[in-house]
């Protein structure tokens, strides 16, 4: 075993699941994630579950279905009745640092009213203790730019902007983004986490770091914006036409005909359907080269682990909040029930000996975002709260194979109501409380139960991109029923489990019976 303990849990926001080269990416290289893969466990099938950022990151670090947590979407606040991650390893002697954001709105009953992550995205969560984070809206990289000497627009979030494209344009560009990579985001969060580590080798450490790309816009600063090709990027996975995409469901045809291309540019207008071949293919490349730059710095955090004597003492999980649609079913950004949006990547790499048996391994029983705040715990010693939903990886990490009852199907949510960019309630006639999701699928066939709309429901083995849905045929619906009945034991067998564990609040730990 390691002679101390430190946790590095690395957080992207916005990363595909399938991107990696080890799962059989053409294109993406990512060599220092390679190399963390080839000394850890790859998990093929981890999804998060919900999106957007506020919901995943909600479930990610409090071990929590959607259902439990209720923080449906971002600025929704989250209960403080509900334990986290730093919280948990607060018991454990450490004081949890964050680098980055954790996109979290606190609970008004037990805040001061004028608390400002009421009115602002990119908030932290309570229990850690912030040593580079972004602040509200990114406002402590902006200043840290500022203080470089380089020329800030009106709009600070304009520095990403192309050189050749004006403020609310919108497209895919060959250019590069304004600001250079040595004073982008990801290399200054590199920068506060190295001055965290450089600090903290006398006792035991917890670090979240979390990294903003691949997250939109889509704009990489030089060399990253032209490390790819956009003629090797892999076309988007789609009905022939957006109009045709759209007769697949209620809520697919809303996104599919308003949505904007907000998620491209900050100010950007026009439909993301409207992106033909050429242009997805030249936004994967740009979204290709941010995972590069963040691969790079990566690399620089784990040269200093190796570098100052920390490796073998360090357990590394890698993961991210959700996915992304990238062009495919005509869509943008993390939405719907696609798994484009819930797929997302987990490396994990264990120090200790036990898991020696396991490196390079790539494992594909399903696992979920829920799983992470357990499987921390479990290598630290600690105990897992009873309200967690999810359960410990380490198993696979030392025993190569899945504990006995793991699951064999995979569950997330979206709660769909007034999107900060869309209304899908008043274009679908539904009340905001009927706007949700749920989904249930296995190797074989995926079910997507709606509150107030159609189901669907697809045969993965015939159909893995999900083009045709099964849900109006009648030989489908003794298998539809079967599949509902997964989903009802599912919510019998995790719903309001809180009531019978122990929750967080400012006054400390409580019993809920």
């Amino acid at each position: 075993m390691p002679k101390k303990k430190n946790v590095l849990l690395i957080v992207v926001d916005q990363w595909r699941g399938d991107t990696l080269p080890m799962l059989g990416h053409p294109v993406v290289r990512t060599p220092n994630l390679e190399a963390l893969a080839a000394e850890g466990v790859t998990f093929a099938r981890h999804y998060t579950q919900a999106v957007p950022c506020g919901p995943g990151r909600a479930s990610l670090l409090t071990g929590l279905y959607l259902m439990n947590h209720r923080a449906v979407q971002n600025t929704i606040p989250l209960d403080a009745r509900h334990t986290n991650l730093a919280l948990e390893v607060r018991k454990a002697g450490y004081v949890p640092a964050l680098v980055g954001y954790t996109t979290t709105t606190p609970d008004p009953r037990v805040t001061a009213a004028q608390d400002p992550r009421f009115t602002v995205l990119g908030a932290d969560m309570e229990g850690w203790h912030p040593v580079g984070s972004s602040g509200p809206k990114l406002d402590a990289y902006f200043a840290w730019v500022a203080s470089q000497g380089f020329p800030m627009p009106d709009n600070p979030w304009d520095i990403w902007l192309p050189r050749t494209v004006s403020a609310g344009e919108v497209g895919a560009s060959h250019e590069p983004s304004r600001i250079p990579a040595e004073l982008s985001d990801t290399t200054w969060f590199t920068d506060r986490a190295l001055e965290y580590l450089g600090g903290a080798q006398t006792k035991p450490w917890f670090l979240h770091l979390g990294y903003y790309r691949p997250h939109p816009p889509f704009s990489a600063p030089a060399p990253y914006h032209d490390l790819y090709d956009p003629a090797d990027c892999p076309p988007p996975v789609r009905a022939s036409s957006a109009a045709q995409e759209a007769t697949q469901h209620p809520l697919l045809r809303f996104y599919v005909e308003n949505v904007q291309r907000r998620s491209f540019f900050e100010n950007g207008q026009g439909l993301g359907s409207a992106m033909d071949d050429a242009e997805v293919r030249r936004m994967r490349a740009t979204y290709y080269g941010l995972i590069t730059e963040v691969d790079e710095h990566i690399g620089r955090v784990i040269r200093f682990l190796k570098d100052s004597g920390q490796w073998d003492d360090t357990l590394i999980v890698l993961t991210s909040d959700h996915g992304e649609q990238l062009g495919d079913h005509h869509l943008l950004g993390k939405i719907g029930y696609f798994d484009q949006s819930f797929h997302i990547p987990m490396i994990v790499r264990d120090p200790s000996t036990e898991a020696d048996g396991t490196r390079g391994s790539i494992v594909r029983s399903f696992t979920e975002a829920v799983d992470t705040m357990p499987t921390v715990l479990d290598w630290l010693g600690a105990p897992t709260p009873r309200a967690c939903d999810g359960q410990s990886l380490l198993p696979f990490l030392r025993e190569g194979g899945a504990p006995a009852n793991w699951r064999t199907e995979v569950h997330y949510e979206f709660d769909f109501r007034n999107l900060f960019y869309s209304q899908p309630e008043s274009f679908l006639g539904l009340h905001m409380d009927q706007c949700s999701l749920a989904v249930v699928q296995d190797e074989d066939w995926k079910y997507v139960h709606f509150a107030a709309l159609p189901p669907l429901f697809f045969d993965l083995q015939r159909d893995p991109q999900q083009l045709t849905d099964l849900s109006g045929h009648a030989d489908s619906a003794p298998r539809m029923l079967h599949y509902a009945q997964k989903m009802l034991n599912w919510r019998l067998l995790h719903a309001d489990r809180t009531l019978t564990g122990y929750a967080a609040s400012p006054q400390g730990l409580q019993s809920r019976r």
